[in-house]
């Protein structure tokens, strides 16, 4: 359950600060509106008075967030360095003004102004720092570190522009720039006196001095600045303020001066472009090769500048003795994407610092930890040998010897294996010998952990399994969690108050106690409290889906979502494919069982993810033949929410009835979706896959639709899978496949979904669409008839949010705090 925290952080230092009141704030965001930004008036659009009451938040945060360093300065202790490249934040007004518990002065000093707040945070733009659940969940663990008050810093990259924004154009996603940035971040203090300097290409000089020792120079290289943008991350109400750094590509030299004045205007920015580059955009196709340089490069810039920033700070105060290093640091890689951080901390401990090589190992494999997000191969990232070679020529020279001494090790526990070998080896063989980037943040760290129960034991059964039978100390589970913050007071004010009437507000400290709602879950007053902050939230998704999609969703109906990547394993076609056995079923007249339903998706799929975009095509296209359709308008209202994000969520999540965690079982990690909407009481259709397994044991069998082949069942069904045999057995299915192959929803488009009939009709399809649809057919069917249960349905709602104490980002990381990082709160 979650731990409790402290409320005597920092606070010593905090108390000889101004204390702040009501009209101090008031004339803070009227100085800031006047003179700051030099307004005079509000006008139509409320950006500068956004801008000017982030800027009086900003204020405070920053005199605790110097209260926090002043505390971590002067006490000599542990601190945990979050490595990520994405932190999907969000908008921080809103949950700033929460966790400092403004909300009444702020709503009195904003009436002078004849606005509200909610008006206001209207204005903020999300932050385009991440794609979706990984970035999510390091917006949602450092909101945790900060409310615990543990001494946590996160670093990331200050992307230009985001994942992208999305349109739906005849149906298909078009992907224009996200620019987040274009009217400023008021959140962020720049410090450019902190810069680092990151290297690439170049080559690599050796020489010997006079006692024998070889040392290697990284020499001709191309240097690009990294300069931080600290953006600051507030406790739940207890004084600390951590921080979240982020590094932003800079040129060394602006431009060469003699090429301009001579008139070759683009040689003369070249370098500057090329630095640039770097954190321009987030997550660069990388389908070509320099796309696959342009991301390398991105997580090598990170890796880099962070440990950099770590020893400066560490050689600032101690020199260079390191004896004692990692008993005061430690660094978590959120999933694979900075593991190069291992081979980098030991060039800069043995080249930088002189270390010896087997000093610099012993610090580097005691401080990195490696969680691991991800069970699709695809996703644990190799690079060729060759770009390494002429991008990071040094480093490359590091794994090597890391690899080297790893194999030794292996020989040892498996002599004279050499498939074993090979099999563990950093590089693996081939025409283009690739470097295993996963295989070198285990080699390099002292704990590995999944983060859900399934996930973890697949890894230690499977994806890596020989490393496990090799260090079975170093692998653990840590099942994530969301914020209580963001994900239940923030976004769904009406339930928190409710909630807080009946079990105090307690809950969003230590969310362990929703629990107690438990009591309320057969009492029908209760019932009817719960309903009607359902229906307001609902109303509000309504106006949301007609303002975007131009679709009137019934708020009587049930609410039946899924928001999340478009992948082919999360299944997103499953969903659509029910959808048209609905309407098939509807258009045959077959409606006496059929409960009334409108059906929501969103998300975004890769650029250069062919069938995720085929995919999303085919859902606006089976819409828009639904609700053209009068025979089909009582029963079924189908959208596509075009740019889904964490706003958009935050509505998205208070109004839904049912949740859809669909993905092929053994395929998902975990999942944060899930927990978002169970906090706020949908009910989850669902796989025993990621976190579903255990959400299913904290909410009971009876309140969760479970559907599908278990990861193990689905092993030995593509063993011998026959679609073809299961669509003709089973006749929703057989007639929803007649429907989509004769081109019902693309008349003007012939042929267009062939690949994805294909898909499904295919024996190697590793989804599995076709062998779970029967289950997946009748557990939907049970959720409606259970939807149309009033009291039924208000139970199963209360007891998810009950049952949701567990599924708290504040337990996760106590977890990660209590059994890698052993970290002290501030006190």
């Amino acid at each position: 359950m979650a731990q409790k925290k402290s409320n005597v952080c920092v606070v010593k230092h905090w108390q000889d600060a101004p204390k702040l009141n009501e009209s101090d704030l008031a004339d803070d965001l009227n100085r800031h509106f006047y003179y700051t930004l030099g307004r005079d008036k509000v006008g139509e659009s409320k950006h500068y008075l956004f801008q000017a009451l982030a800027l009086t938040i900003r204020d405070r945060l920053v005199a605790r967030c110097r209260a926090t360093k002043q505390y971590l300065d002067q006490e000599k202790t542990k601190k945990a360095a979050y490595l990520s490249l994405e932190f999907l934040m969000g908008r921080a007004l809103g949950n700033a003004i929460l966790n400092l518990d403004l909300e009444e002065q702020i709503g009195t000093a904003l009436s002078e102004y004849g606005t509200t707040l909610e008006e206001l945070e209207s204005a903020e733009h999300d932050a385009g720092l991440g794609n979706g659940g990984l970035g999510r969940l390091a917006a949602c663990f450092l909101d945790s570190c900060a409310s615990l008050a543990l001494p946590v810093i996160g670093y990331g990259i200050r992307y230009e522009y985001g994942m992208f924004n999305q349109s739906i154009e005849h149906g298909a996603q078009i992907e224009h720039p996200d620019k987040w940035l274009r009217e400023g971040h008021p959140w962020e203090l720049s410090a450019p006196e902190q810069a680092k300097v990151v290297k690439f290409f170049g080559n690599v000089e050796t020489h010997t001095d006079k006692s024998g020792r070889v040392h290697h120079h990284w020499t001709n290289t191309q240097d690009v600045l990294a300069v931080p943008f600290d953006v600051p991350i507030p406790g739940y109400r207890n004084g600390v303020v951590n921080t979240l750094r982020l590094w932003k590509s800079e040129a060394t030299d602006e431009f060469n001066l003699k090429e301009f004045n001579e008139g070759s205007y683009s040689e003369a920015v070249a370098k500057k472009n090329l630095a640039e580059q770097i954190t321009m955009v987030l997550y660069p196709n990388d389908a070509s090769e320099n796309g696959k340089e342009l991301r390398l490069r991105q997580q090598y810039f990170l890796s880099s500048a962070s440990l950099q920033d770590i020893l400066q700070q560490w050689t600032q105060q101690h020199g260079t003795d390191f004896s004692d290093f990692s008993d005061y640091h430690v660094f978590q890689l959120n999933d694979t994407h900075p593991s190069v951080a291992v081979a980098e901390l030991m060039r800069l401990l043995v080249d930088e610092y002189e270390l010896e090589w087997d000093k610099a190992w012993q610090i580097t494999t005691t401080t990195m930890a490696y969680t691991n997000h991800t069970l699709l191969p695809e996703a644990l990232e190799k690079w060729s040998v060759s770009l390494f070679s002429r991008l990071l020529p040094r480093v490359l020279e590091v794994i090597y010897e890391i690899n080297a001494r790893f194999l030794a090790e292996v020989a040892l526990r498996w002599p004279g294996d050499v498939v074993k070998q090979r099999e563990l080896s950093l590089i693996e063989e081939g025409p283009e010998p690739q470097i295993r980037m996963a295989y070198l943040a285990i080699v390099g760290s002292f704990s590995v952990n999944g983060v859900a129960a399934l996930h973890t034991q697949l890894l230690k059964s499977g994806l890596f399994n020989s490393f496990y039978n090799l260090w079975p100390d170093k692998f653990n589970n840590k099942t994530n969690g969301v914020t209580p913050r963001r994900w239940l007071a923030h976004c769904n004010p009406r339930l928190a108050q409710l909630i807080s009437e009946k079990i105090g507000d307690g809950w969003q400290a230590d969310f362990s106690e929703i629990q107690q709602l438990r009591r309320y879950y057969d009492q029908t007053s209760f019932h009817s409290e719960w309903q009607a902050v359902k229906a307001h939230n609902k109303q509000k998704l309504a106006q949301l889906v007609a303002s975007k999609c131009g679709v009137t969703f019934d708020t009587d109906m049930l609410f039946d979502v899924q928001v999340k990547r478009i992948h082919e394993y999360k299944r997103q076609l499953l969903n659509i494919l029910h959808v048209i056995a609905l309407y098939d079923q509807i258009r045959r007249g077959e409606v006496k069982n059929i409960v009334p339903r409108c059906v929501l998706f969103g998300g975004k799929a890769a650029p250069g993810y062919y069938m995720a975009k085929l995919i999303i095509k085919l859902i606006n296209n089976v819409a828009n033949v639904v609700n053209k359709d009068e025979a089909a308008k009582p029963y079924l209202r189908v959208a596509f929410l075009p740019n889904y994000n964490v706003t958009a969520m935050e509505t998205i999540c208070a109004a839904t009835d049912l949740s859809q965690q669909i993905s092929t079982a053994g395929k998902e990690a975990s999942g944060t979706g899930n927990m978002k909407f169970m906090m706020n009481g949908a009910v989850t259709i669902g796989t025993l896959d990621g976190a579903n397994i255990e959400i299913r044991e904290q909410v009971g069998d009876d309140n969760f639709f479970l559907f599908g082949v278990t990861a193990e069942q689905a092993n030995q069904v593509r063993q011998s899978y026959n679609p073809t045999k299961i669509i003709e057995s089973f006749a929703p299915l057989k007639n929803t496949m007649k429907l989509l192959s004769s081109g019902h929803f693309n008349l003007f488009e012939p042929n267009i979904f062939d690949d994805i009939i294909g898909s499904i009709q295919s024996p190697h399809d590793p989804w599995l669409v076709a062998q779970d649809f029967e289950s997946y057919f009748d557990a939907q069917q049970r959720a409606a008839q259970s939807y149309t249960n009033k009291t039924l349905w208000n139970r199963m709602s209360i007891l998810n949010t009950a049952a949701s104490g567990t599924f708290s980002s504040d337990r996760t990381i106590s977890q990660y705090s209590e059994d890698i990082w052993r970290l002290k709160p501030m006190q």
